[in-house]
């Protein structure tokens, strides 16, 4: 019987759950430890998806204690930082979006994988799409001028005191809506046109009614990016929209098609003057395909599979975080 590979999480919330309840029957995946400052949350997910792992409320102990093969951090952007044990002992991982909330905690660690030469995975499952994969490369031939798109979604009523909710709607615990989830449309923008180099954003506040007195991000957000392809993409945000028609959108606009992304699986319609429309479902398994890439790269000591690396995460972070500080500053902030 082929070794499998030892995986641990630092992390038990929601979006860890959604890598285990793949990763629990990947018939090349052992799952041996979980780690989570709530005790209860680590017995919970060894409940459901391994009776055999141990649990910590300490990451250092765990990887001081377990054989681990690999990692998941899913953390909340403010969170983050033991990224660097993982590095000090050597194990690959994978590391949810964004990774960060500070710019100099994340450029440590980014500088301290490169120095390591550590296989990462920034788990952006969308550049695993075939929609996106196969809108990549006909930029290739006929890139990409103009972007539009983002995420518009509801008021965030009844948030509690655990939970996703009573972090994601503080903006110094999650960065905001833009940072914290509107990333993922900025990660496509990216690995379909390149590196960004100038943001220009404002948002809006004041307006929601009934959030939560914790509540402190920006009802909606409208960014400006320039490309150094030369390409410029206007993306938005908000969290007060409760009349519907929003939902997650991308529309890429090239000299001779036009691809428009829709919904949380990014299906998308590809356009071409003179022909008919050439549509491409968005997959519904999409975390089980970037997590068996990153199985297999493990397992192959190869890392060409892995569509998004931990310095292709910070590339998307700072253009993220680049955008809360144009709203602090009411001016555009460039991009190194």
């Amino acid at each position: 019987m082929a070794k499998k590979v030892k995986i641990g999480f630092v992390g038990c919330g929601g979006i860890a759950e959604a890598h285990l309840q793949g990763l629990s029957t990947h018939p090349d995946v052992s799952l041996v430890a979980f780690c989570d400052v709530n005790e209860k949350r680590t017995k919970i997910v060894q409940e459901k998806y391994s009776k055999e792992a141990e649990t910590f409320t300490d990451a250092e102990t765990m990887f001081r204690n377990v054989e681990l093969d690999g990692v998941y951090f899913c953390l909340p952007p403010f969170a983050h930082g033991a990224e660097l044990l993982a590095v000090k002992y050597g194990v690959p991982f994978a590391v949810e979006k964004p990774v960060n909330l500070y710019e100099d905690q994340a450029r440590e660690i980014a500088q301290a994988v490169d120095e390591k030469g550590l296989m990462t995975s920034a788990l952006y499952m969308n550049r695993y799409r075939k929609g996106i994969q196969t809108v990549r490369e006909m930029l290739k031939q006929d890139p990409a001028i103009f972007m539009l798109g983002g995420w518009i979604g509801g008021s965030p009523r009844g948030a509690g005191d655990s939970g996703i909710m009573s972090w994601w709607i503080q903006k110094d615990k999650s960065g905001g809506q833009f940072h914290e989830q509107v990333t993922h449309t900025v990660d496509i923008t990216c690995f379909l046109c390149g590196d960004v180099i100038e943001v220009h954003a404002y948002g809006a506040k004041g307006f929601n009614k009934g959030v939560p007195p914790t509540y402190s991000i920006e009802d909606a957000t409208v960014v400006n990016l320039k490309f150094a392809s030369g390409a410029i993409a206007n993306l938005w945000a908000s969290a007060s929209s409760n009349g519907g028609g929003g939902g997650v959108t991308l529309n890429v606009y090239a000299n001779d098609f036009t691809a428009l992304f829709s919904g949380w699986e990014h299906s998308v319609k590809i356009l071409r003057a003179g022909q008919n429309p050439e549509e491409i479902p968005g997959e519904g398994n999409i975390f089980s395909i970037e997590d068996d890439a990153f199985i297999q790269a493990i397992k192959s000591k190869d890392p060409s599979k892995i569509m998004a690396t931990y310095r292709d995460g910070f590339k998307t972070m700072q253009v993220t975080l680049a955008a809360n500080k144009s709203m602090e500053i009411g001016a555009p902030v460039s991009v190194q």
